[in-house]
């Protein structure tokens, strides 16, 4: 479906002195612009309805009606992906921003965990022949890869995915006894639901670590949810990756302290290496 909102702001420069003004009335206010008449529209751009009608077929469509049609389906994104508020512009006032941000989620993520759940997850992980880590998209994709990090240092086998259709072939052909730990911060991943429920078909024990009520977490055997409001300022990164990160530690920390000496034989063993062949002592963390 063609983006009408993404092809008024790519397109605006090229537009004649008409036309960027009806642009304009349209972005500043999507949701008044979708219950205008043509004339009405026409009046407060100060131009005839055909001129409108000339706009829209330019744009794509086939008349006034079906540029609203369009226009409707575009406005999902929000208007604050059209107009963005104002926000901090110094740096230390984003340096402020982000740096409560993260601290409001940490604090947060500490409120809300699944106690129960988490416990249940690390014994899965244990008793495991194989870990296999999923996430794509963005943060979900680095939680992934840091499950992975974490676990193969306690001497577990695993490895991580972000490639949907490698995540379906790897949960089709793992070993018996395969736990699959999957990440999703928007919980609305649908190829990842789907390598979920290839997944569950193999009999593979699911620990999903997502927001409650969605997609992925209904392909949950254990849930381990992270439930948050996103942050409105367009232009900040998500904080809630690290609540994602948290409880990634708070999992691998509780596998590291279960397993005990088989986890501390293995740190040792990586320390030895990175000790003789980098760092020279023991100070530094166990890799960068």
């Amino acid at each position: 479906m063609l983006d009408i909102v993404g092809v008024l702001q790519s397109e605006k420069n090229a537009f004649t002195r008409s036309e960027r003004v009806l642009a304009d009335l349209i972005l500043h206010d999507v949701e008044a612009a979708l219950k205008l008449p043509i004339v009405d529209l026409a009046a407060r751009a100060d131009v005839s309805p055909p001129t409108v009608t000339r706009f829209c077929r330019r744009l794509g469509c086939d008349n006034y009606a079906d540029f609203k049609v369009r226009l409707a389906k575009s406005r999902f994104v929000g208007q604050r992906y059209v107009v963005p508020e104002s926000g901090p512009q110094t740096v230390r006032e984003i340096a402020h921003g982000v740096i409560t941000g993260i601290q409001s989620t940490i604090f947060d993520t500490f409120d809300r965990l699944a106690i129960d759940a988490l416990e249940r997850a690390a014994e899965t992980i244990i008793n495991s022949s194989y870990v296999l880590s999923y996430g794509s998209g963005g943060s979900s994709s680095m939680a992934a890869t840091e499950m992975e990090t974490r676990l193969y240092r306690l001497g577990l086998k695993a490895s991580s995915s972000i490639d949907h259709q490698a995540q379906i072939m790897r949960a089709a052909g793992a070993p018996a006894d395969t736990v699959l730990i999957a990440f999703s911060l928007s919980g609305n991943n649908v190829p990842l639901v789907e390598a979920l429920k290839v997944a569950g078909e193999y009999g593979i024990s699911r620990i999903v670590i997502t927001r409650s009520g969605s997609s992925v977490s209904s392909e949950a055997d254990i849930l381990i949810p992270i439930d948050r409001e996103e942050n409105v300022d367009i232009f900040r990164p998500t904080p809630g990756r690290y609540a994602l990160l948290a409880v990634t530690d708070i999992l691998a920390q509780t596998v590291a302290t279960r397993l005990g000496p088989s986890a501390v034989a293995s740190m040792r063993r990586i320390k030895h290496q990175l000790v003789v062949t980098r760092d020279g002592d023991d100070s530094q963390p166990l890799g960068d």
